[in-house]
């Protein structure tokens, strides 16, 4: 048995290093390709906006800054580590975006904030989203990033995702005239400071409730950082509040560069719109793809689209960060049952976004950035809706 296991050894470990290799090079390969094209025919602002998203999908990667195991570690076992590093995120960029937004412009470039009423179709839609986190396995941006770094399941649960986003769009007037309240910023009703100060105060007591809660559960707040070192800027891992500031400075980017905060899932709803309009699906009779701009994404090259080019963005630059980590190895075996939980959490995720005026990134990263009060109304439903998915992922032979 020894001698087998030294013959297979050398050959095991020169082939993970070729797949790893072939991954980076197919990255760099793709993302200079479609960096120059997109610089020739949509500008240097398009083709910087994708830069962008290959940072963020490195940063998501090499961080494992995802949402949806931050959420479920709380649930579990009353660890906050992550979820205290989302509130140092809010942070930073409420302090950068509030007095960005209040200005109005920058370069030539008008600032808006991602402001929505607060309602019912956020209460629902967010709900379904947290339970799709969990059964699906990630959320928007942690959907593309495990994606993009080799995790076929994620697949699964991107094309879910996709064609729940579909059927958002198709029953979106549905959800219009919900009952609720008007959006409320905090920034455009108690002024920059007021703005700042009351979201400070309440990332401050996610953060005190999240440290007592743990203490009680566990007898004390552990290491904030789930990874252990040394780190290495290269090849991974990185601590987690490394990705948490630069998670911020790529939403910061985003505003300056596309005018608004960063996006995920509307790209989502643009592709299955494009996927149907091919199959010979009419969708353009639908209330959602009547507004003008929207009719004009349908007709346009998907690279016009900015969320469009930054998710690719996202998913080439994982493949890079999984190469780079020499952890790029794609497995296409997946039980029935776990592929049934990617099928339904897809199809909540994508649902549950476009009803709820946004996912993970555009509503509760976005929204709480621009100090929206519905940006905090999605993430207590969003929580709730993900600590009841964790109880569900057993049943889907989830762990």
């Amino acid at each position: 048995m020894s001698t087998e296991i030294l013959d297979t050894t050398p050959q095991s470990t020169f082939d993970v290093f070729m797949r790893n290799r072939r991954s980076i090079g197919i990255s760099l390969i793709l993302s200079s390709l479609l960096f120059l094209y997109l610089n020739s025919n949509y500008g240097w602002r398009q083709s910087a906006l994708f830069v962008v998203g290959i940072a963020a999908g490195v940063i998501l990667y090499h961080a494992a800054f995802g949402f949806t195991a931050a959420w479920r570690e709380v649930a579990n076992t009353g660890r906050g580590a992550g979820l205290r590093a989302q509130m140092i995120m809010l942070a930073a960029t409420v302090l950068i975006f509030t007095p960005l937004i209040a200005q109005g412009e920058f370069l030539g470039t008008n600032l808006r904030g991602s402001v929505a009423p607060l309602n019912v179709s956020v209460i629902c839609g967010a709900f379904m989203f947290g339970i799709g986190m969990q059964l699906g396995g990630g959320c928007a941006s942690g959907t593309l990033f495990t994606a993009g770094g080799g995790n076929v399941r994620m697949l699964i649960t991107l094309a879910a995702f996709i064609a729940g986003s579909l059927l958002g769009t198709w029953q979106w007037s549905l959800w219009q005239g919900a009952p609720g309240f008007a959006p409320f910023s905090l920034a455009e009703n108690f002024g920059v400071a007021g703005g700042i100060g009351i979201s400070l105060l309440l990332f401050a007591l996610v953060w005190l409730g999240t440290s007592l809660y743990e203490k009680r559960r566990l007898g004390a707040v552990l290491d904030d950082d789930n990874n252990s070192p040394p780190y290495s800027w290269l090849h991974g891992p990185w601590p987690l509040i490394a990705g948490a500031c630069a998670l911020a400075a790529v939403n910061v980017a985003t505003l300056l560069l596309a005018g608004r905060p960063w996006g995920v899932t509307s790209a989502f709803a643009l592709w299955g719109g494009k996927l149907a309009v091919i199959s010979g699906i009419d969708v353009t009779s639908w209330a959602y793809w009547q507004r003008p701009a929207l009719t004009s994404a349908l007709e346009q090259s998907v690279f016009s689209d900015i969320t469009s080019v930054m998710n690719i963005g996202i998913m080439l630059g994982a493949l890079l960060a999984a190469g780079l980590a020499s952890k790029f190895s794609p497995s296409f075996k997946s039980p029935m049952r776990s592929m049934l939980g990617a099928v339904i959490g897809g199809l909540l995720l994508g649902y549950g976004a476009r009803i709820a005026f946004g996912c993970n990134i555009g509503a509760y990263f976005g929204g709480i950035s621009s100090t929206s009060l519905h940006g905090w109304l999605w993430f207590v439903c969003a929580f709730a809706g993900s600590t009841l998915g964790t109880k569900l992922r057993p049943y889907f032979g989830l762990s």
